[in-house]
């Protein structure tokens, strides 16, 4: 199992995380990522971890 937090204050709303995995990350008001499932397994964790890897900010914190 995989938990998925996103730091509010880093998050400046690029959007890539929500757009490469919308299954995982939405949008607030305004654009800033936010979770939509905080503990993922197996294909969504790999969604999980492309959001992440893709986030210029590095806001996006994956933990086992």
């Amino acid at each position: 199992m995989t938990h998925i937090s996103v730091d509010p204050d880093r998050c400046v709303g690029h959007g890539r995380c929500y757009s490469l995995a919308p299954d995982i990350f939405d949008a607030d008001d305004l654009g800033h990522s936010v979770v939509r499932i905080e503990d993922v397994a197996g294909e969504s964790a790999q969604h999980a971890l492309v959001g992440a890897q893709n986030c210029p900010e590095e806001a996006i914190t994956l933990t086992s």
